[in-house]
């Protein structure tokens, strides 16, 4: 889903800022949730490009094949203390992304590169921004405390990144803009989480149910 983009700037360097992850397993969606405020809060000319990727897989290949240059956004294992920041460019970047898969979603972005790549079509310039998860295994579970605290401070990176690298500046937001469906947007989505005695944390009770019956 495509979140920002507005302004000027047809002939400048086309940027995809891109965040990545699954915002149904806790610090998984924390790319997402970061790329989602940066666009709430923000806005830049038409060719910065704000999206949450979730986890598409090769459904991004296009987009990356469009861009100059990339700003991944996404929730790393680099085997340091949760809420941990690190910032790769280039070679680094896929090789970060491939060095512990947490999930399927990595796997999947992991491919996107390598097509890119493979057809000469990879942005020129690659950037990863990722952060340290504390909890992955909580099924419709919000952001931890921890790794929450780190959205905006990843946030200021970004922006820097895009001023500093790219001589973008953003322009602040009179009133955060609503970018996500009101469903999923994350005050809405964390509280109304049902209570942990009523919603099992784990994966969807009804499979784990069957998988338990066959296993008698």
């Amino acid at each position: 889903m495509e979140l920002a983009g507005d302004g000027s700037g047809r002939d400048a360097a086309r940027i995809l800022v891109l965040g990545i992850g699954n915002i149904l397993w806790a610090d998984e969606g924390f790319g997402v949730r970061t790329v989602e405020r940066l666009a709430a809060d923000w806005r830049f000319p038409e060719h910065v490009t704000l999206m949450d990727g979730g986890t598409q897989g090769l459904y991004l290949l296009p987009h990356l094949e469009n861009a100059d240059a990339l700003i991944v956004v996404d929730a790393i294992d680099y085997g340091l203390p949760p809420g941990t920041r690190r910032v790769f460019h280039g070679d680094d970047v896929p090789a970060f992304l491939g060095a512990k898969k947490m999930s399927l979603h990595q796997t999947g972005f992991q491919e996107v590169l390598a097509s890119a790549m493979l057809v000469g079509r990879c942005p020129p310039t690659l950037i990863l921004v990722g952060v340290q998860p504390e909890c992955l295994e909580d099924y419709g579970g919000g952001l931890t405390d921890t790794v929450a605290s780190q959205v905006t401070p990843t946030i200021d990176i970004i922006l820097g990144l895009l001023r500093d690298r790219f001589g973008v500046e953003g322009t602040r937001r009179d009133a955060a803009a609503d970018i996500a469906a009101p469903a999923i947007a994350r005050d809405a989505y964390e509280g109304g989480r049902p209570s942990a005695e009523e919603a099992c944390r784990i994966g969807d009770s009804r499979i784990l149910a069957a998988l338990s019956a066959s296993e008698v």
